[in-house]
């Protein structure tokens, strides 16, 4: 409800008005807090909606269902408190004779104390209009007639009779109390069975202006308890518009407040753009009745404010926007042909919803256009409500403060966002701006996620495309100046977030928001991006970070970053020729930095390596070792991986000592022992590459470690290869690494070899799909493991096809010694015409292949 921050309450009533503050009717405080809150709009009207369905059954949605109240008579009265601004006199005035106005038409006869009291209070303070002028004058007749003022002039008959007074017919108001009051003093029974309430004499004694008028609902409220049973009702009263009542002080809404505390046996349903905050200890002072014990019902519940979607306080709701499907609906009845038909065609009601994003501000605004066009004659188009609207933004706007609508369009720039972010991209030194943005419903919260604010967004997008339309509008250098802030803003969150607990969460998070940033608004800086890349790509996790750029142009440096950052995460779904070409191509515009020249180049390289271009391969991988930069590690690895595929296994070895953590030296280490078939030394250092992993707390890295773990188990112990291969599948299952899971995929076959699991089917559909993502390197792999199988099986004429597709798939001399290895499984002549260099002889490494087909040949025997 705060519009402008606190705000201190008016000077203290006079002595001699009763204090009721604390002593309105009896009732706990579940009972008094009968509120209702939730968001409004001007025709798509939640208030007028739930004001039929109270006043006739069959105005009630199917949806719905039965009422609760079945039985009960309700009296609704709704009060458009926006309207009631603008009526003559004030807004707090006018709704109490609205109320009673309604209840003179429905009870039919006098409420003898709070009538005397009202009619004092309108000869003091509208000295010669009569009352039923005004009802007249202001409209308010058109609903509720004008028996109100028969029955307040009844009242005065009454009292007048009561107290066998006949000298004083025709008497002022004022005098009738007077003489009222003196009865009630002297304790006389007829006066006392007039008025009933025990605080009659009171407030009847009090000067009759408007604070003592905001205590008269006291009155009302013990009249209504002792009607009649044919009588009885529930009054509903709708308080529309809250919003529009709120002023420096809190002056109108303090009235209202007590009106709504005062009436226990009323339901109020109070409907605004705003939560309402009555719970709220802080506004203590400004209002009677504060915080969680006066308002439990309105209180925050577990930490989340009475407001959030869908939790928060038990009365307090935010109205959610519309569905795709209620879009449609609403602008299909909202204007039709005589015969029913939908005016607004289905093309436009498309444009429009997806327009709305669902809210209903934007949808009477479209039907505003469409009707404003057919009436010059046009017939209107899809086309014509492609955009958005000023008026959107010019509302949302109004009732915020200059710091407010500065956090708000600084916070439109950002996906989500948290106080502190909203704060120094609106380059402020304190944060209760942004709070009090973040009470506002176009504000929706999500308290798990990392940055739990988001902007709407309708609004967000309006905002950002007809800001110029508003008095206070920002240029484009104040956009430009505000993407810089946000940006900074970023990478202070991941940075300081880093130094503390390092994580990935936040990385993507703020990778993919600055990324954005940079490329929509042309930020040449990348400052921190920089570091975020590298530290992306530390561990191969490959989260998405942003949509493919498609077509449009790569002319900026953060066109470029994200561009490269897309190909790589991408590989995992796409061809790897496809990932060289993009990644060829950014190379190519020259807007990467130096250290991102070299990511790319890298990336490239291992692209090169899974297509069989080794020399390509090698050629980039040299490039970046040589730069000696962050990636140098890396690319070691990558050269002495290469060795190794060529056969050059000392060359290989020689490396690991210099590789270290960052150059996976355990990793590069087993995939040298695996080719000799000396099993547990590379089970060994699979496993310490599995353990360094976990203390970097790197879990795309552990993931592969484990898988390939599974693999070379697979040979020697199947018991044990499933445990692995279970637990690499739950590491897997949180990660996007496609050539890991074809590793799985290939462990599991080595496992089942030599048994009847449908190895060679499976090993058809794995040769497949590595074709089709253009990874040929796992085919020498898998075409040994499926010798693996014939091998284990003498299945002698199967062995010498997978031999033959074995040398094709080497042919070009990558990973020839895999035809030296199925050749020693089957027992056949070595190959001719191989160049492997091997670190032990190769009648050593015949022989611990050979063992192992033996050895599984036993296995499945007992």
């Amino acid at each position: 409800m705060d519009r402008g921050g606190h705000r201190h309450r008016g000077a203290p009533a006079p002595p001699r008005r009763p204090d009721l503050r604390r002593r309105g009717p009896r009732s706990t405080p579940q009972q008094r807090d009968h509120v209702l809150r939730g968001g409004r709009h001007r025709q798509v009207d939640p208030a007028g909606k739930l004001e039929a369905s109270l006043t006739e059954a069959e105005q009630r949605p199917q949806q719905w269902g039965a009422p609760a109240w079945a039985g009960e008579k309700i009296l609704p009265i709704r009060i458009d408190l926006a309207r009631s601004r603008t009526s003559t006199g004030s807004v707090f005035e006018n709704v109490v004779l609205t109320v009673r106005l309604a209840l003179a038409a429905a009870v039919g006869r006098p409420l003898p104390s709070f009538d005397l009291a009202l009619r004092r209070y309108w000869d003091a303070q509208h000295p010669g209009e009569p009352l039923e002028e005004y009802v007249r004058r202001t409209g308010l007749a058109g609903r509720f007639g004008q028996l109100l003022p028969q029955q307040m002039q009844a009242a005065v008959s009454e009292a007048i009779g009561a107290l066998q007074l006949p000298g004083l017919v025709g008497s002022a108001a004022g005098q009738v109390t007077t003489a009222l009051v003196k009865a009630l003093r002297e304790r006389r029974d007829r006066a006392r069975a007039l008025a009933g309430c025990a605080r009659t004499a009171a407030l009847l004694e009090a000067d009759p202006d408007l604070e003592a008028l905001s205590f008269y609902p006291h009155l009302l409220a013990w009249e209504i308890s002792r009607l009649p049973a044919k009588k009885q009702m529930i009054p509903v009263i709708l308080l529309d518009t809250f919003e529009d009542t709120e002023d420096r002080h809190r002056d109108t809404e303090r009235l209202l407040q007590r009106l709504v505390w005062l009436m226990p046996n009323a339901l109020f349903i109070i409907s605004g753009r705003n939560r309402l905050r009555w719970a709220d200890e802080a506004l203590q002072g400004q209002l009677d009745y504060t915080g969680p014990h006066a308002w439990p019902g309105l209180a925050p519940h577990n930490g989340l404010p009475a407001g959030a979607a869908g939790q928060g306080g038990a009365r307090q709701h935010l109205i959610g926007d519309f569905s795709p499907q209620d879009c449609d609906t609403y602008l299909a009845g909202r204007l039709t042909h005589d015969d029913g038909r939908p005016l607004i065609g289905p093309g436009i009601r498309t444009v429009i919803t997806q327009r709305s994003h669902g809210l209903p501000l934007h949808l009477d605004l479209a039907v505003a256009r469409f009707l404003e066009i057919r009436r010059t004659g046009r017939t209107p188009s899809p086309a014509d409500f492609d955009h958005t609207f000023p008026a959107l933004i010019a509302r949302t706007l109004s009732d915020l403060s200059a710091d407010e609508r500065h956090v708000l369009r600084s916070a439109s720039l950002l996906d989500a966002f948290d106080l502190d972010l909203a704060t120094r991209a609106a380059g402020l030194t304190h944060q209760a701006a942004a709070r009090r943005l973040t009470e506002r419903p176009m504000v929706t919260e999500d308290p798990y996620a990392i940055w739990p604010y988001h902007l709407h967004g309708a609004i967000r997008t309006a905002l950002r495309a007809t800001d110029t339309h508003t008095e206070d509008g920002w240029t484009p250098a104040d956009w430009h100046q505000a993407a810089d802030r946000a940006l900074d803003a970023l990478g202070r969150q991941w940075q300081d977030a880093h130094a503390r607990v390092p994580g990935r969460t936040l990385l993507v998070a703020c990778l993919r928001q600055g990324l954005r940033l940079a490329r929509d608004h042309r930020l040449d800086d990348l400052a921190w991006l920089t570091d975020a890349a590298f530290a992306y790509t530390d561990d191969s996790v490959w989260e998405p970070l942003a949509p493919p750029a498609g077509e449009a142009p790569v002319d900026t440096p953060a066109d470029a970053l994200a561009e490269v950052l897309t190909a790589i995460a991408r590989r995992q779904h796409e061809h790897r020729a496809r990932t060289a070409e993009r990644l060829t191509a950014v190379l190519d515009t020259g807007l990467l930095p130096g250290e991102l020249t070299e990511l790319a180049v890298y990336y490239r390289a291992k692209a090169h390596k899974d297509l069989g271009r080794t020399d390509d391969a090698l050629t980039g991988m040299r490039h970046v070792a040589d730069a000696g930069g962050r990636l140098a590690p890396r690319a070691r690895r990558g050269m002495a991986n290469l060795a190794r595929i060529r056969g050059d296994f000392p060359t290989a070895l020689a490396a690991v000592p210099s590789l270290g953590w960052e150059g996976r030296h355990h990793r590069v280490l087993a995939h040298i022992h695996f080719p000799h078939g000396d099993i547990d030394r590379a089970a060994t250092a699979f496993e310490a590459a599995r353990t360094e992993a976990e203390e970097h707390d790197a879990p795309g890295e552990q993931a592969i470690a484990q898988t390939l773990l599974a693999l070379v188990t697979a040979f020697t112990d199947p018991v044990r290869a499933d445990d692995d291969l279970a637990l690499a599948h739950q590491l897997l299952d949180q990660l996007d690494q496609r050539a890991t899971v074809l590793y799985g995929r290939v462990a599991a076959l080595v496992r089942d070899a030599g048994t009847d699991r449908d190895v060679t089917h499976r090993a058809t559909a794995l040769r497949t799909e590595a074709t089709t993502a253009g990874l040929p390197w796992i085919l020498p792999l898998l075409e040994t493991a499926l010798a693996f199988h014939h091998a284990v099986r003498d299945a002698h004429d199967d062995l010498t096809t997978t031999l033959d597709r074995l040398r094709e798939a080497t042919a070009n001399g990558d990973f020839a010694y895999y035809v030296n290895i199925a050749a020693a499984m089957g027992d056949l002549p070595q190959p001719t015409g191989t160049a492997v260099q091997w670190l032990d002889s190769e009648t050593t490494v015949r022989t611990r292949w050979r063992a192992l087909v033996t050895a599984r040949q036993h296995h499945l025997q007992t």
